[in-house]
């Protein structure tokens, strides 16, 4: 049997203790099927007296991550600290600089300067692998770079925060307040310690950019999302979606145009019988479509130590078995710096409104639509709250520029009393 792949682990929590059991724990498993034993040489994190519920005194120590990502006994370097700069950035660049291959699961990192380190493994003959970065356990990475190499990606889209599906889902089934299925999120440990990376969309606005570059052969533009995340998004909303027959998901989008490429994390409604529609709780999926294979969905667990420590291993072992593949599924020399595109693609919109309780108000907002090129599929009105008349309406396929135009018309008119929420209606 072949020599050893030795792993040095720069971050001990949740995930990384989770390599460490699997490590520990299968090793014959995975010398059988890698045909070389993988082992962990050396371990690195803030604390180490800390109990992480696995042995780890039989390991090197560094106290500097660093140092770590360039020891003479480490092949493979796993950062698993996380944040976009600093100590990570900075090992993982240690690590390519010195020829070594590099497993992360570090999303942030990789979506603000993927592309400068990309280039950097190339040059120095390392691989970069971050299957782990992107929707837990569910290996879409590994499908978009190798499985659908034959392809021509048309669009990508998914739920890539379970946190955010937990909630829309808590909402909905539980009848609860965003600020009541917010709390019990928390109570739960589900959320981030800075939580407007989940529910502002940002963390799955990570991902997005990364799939994107993968399946478009771009460059990775974070900057470039169209980023809105739920917190707007009201019981009443859920409630006359699912009336209509439709969920509200936070929902990834990106598709190449003739305009350029589209990245829009945001509330979308989906029906409520298609696989987007009847995800429910902390759950994530990834839908592909390409030009030869057709649609692809992919469910399964987004997060926690057992499906993300799975994805690192998956890395793990293609190094080990000798399998070579470049960051984005092609030379970073090759990808192109994409032109950023609004969402442009006529699609349904959901629009819920108040309008002002005295005769004609419908009328002039019908009117501001019509004149804007958006026309009414259907429309529901509820009863009277507060002197306001609810005003459900979903349109034929419009653009999102003439939506705007539509809305800002309605508001002079006066009839509105607040903005109205609209929401695409994404087709599955």
């Amino acid at each position: 049997m072949s020599d050893p792949l030795r792993l040095g682990i720069a971050g001990l929590g949740t995930v990384g203790a989770g390599v460490v059991k699997i490590v520990r724990q299968k090793a014959s498993l995975l010398a059988d099927r890698a045909g070389r034993p993988v082992v962990v040489s050396a371990i690195s994190a803030r604390t180490r007296d800390k109990d992480r519920g696995v042995p780890l005194s039989s390991y090197a120590w560094e106290d500097d991550p660093v140092a770590l990502a360039t020891r003479d006994d480490v092949d493979v370097f796993v950062e698993l600290m996380g944040g976009s700069d600093g100590p990570a950035k900075a090992a993982v660049e240690a690590a390519l600089a010195a020829g070594k291959d590099v497993v992360t699961a570090n999303k942030a990192m990789l979506a603000h300067h993927g592309q400068a380190l990309a280039t950097l493994a190339e040059e120095n003959g390392a691989v970069l692998r971050f299957e782990a970065a992107v929707a837990g356990g569910i290996p879409v990475i590994k499908a978009l770079t190798e499985s659908l190499a034959g392809n021509d990606i048309q669009r990508v889209m998914g739920v890539m925060n379970g946190t955010c599906n937990y909630i829309l889902t808590r909402m909905e089934d539980g009848g609860l307040t965003y600020e009541a299925a917010f709390a019990e999120a928390d109570a739960l440990g589900y959320l981030e310690a800075d939580p407007t990376l989940d529910v502002g969309g940002i963390d799955a606005g990570h991902k997005l950019s990364l799939l994107a570059a993968i399946a478009f052969g771009t460059q990775v533009d974070f900057d470039a999302v169209e980023l809105e995340g739920i917190g707007k998004v009201t019981i009443d909303d859920i409630r006359q979606a699912a009336d209509m027959g439709f969920r509200i998901k936070l929902l990834g989008v990106s598709r190449m145009t003739g305009r350029g490429l589209e990245q829009s994390m945001a509330p979308c409604l989906v029906p409520a019988a298609s696989p987007l529609g009847q995800l429910a709780g902390g759950t994530n999926m990834v839908v592909i479509e390409g030009d030869q294979v057709g649609q692809i969905v992919m469910r399964g667990a987004g997060a926690g130590e057992g499906p993300t420590a799975s994805a690192v291993m998956g890395d793990v072992m293609d190094i080990a078995r000798g399998l070579r593949v470049s960051t984005f599924g092609r030379s970073a020399g090759t990808l192109a710096k994409a032109t950023p595109a609004k969402a442009t693609v006529a699609a349904p919109y959901y629009l819920r409104m108040a309008l002002v309780d005295r005769p004609g108000a419908l009328a002039k907002a019908a009117q501001a639509l019509g004149e804007a090129g958006v026309s009414i599929h259907r429309m529901r009105q509820y009863d009277h709250v507060d002197d306001a008349a609810p005003v459900l309406i979903v349109t034929h396929k419009t653009t999102r520029p003439s939506l705007d135009q539509a809305l800002a018309a309605m508001m002079a008119t006066g009839v509105v009393t607040h903005e109205p929420v609209a929401l695409r209606i994404e087709e599955v």
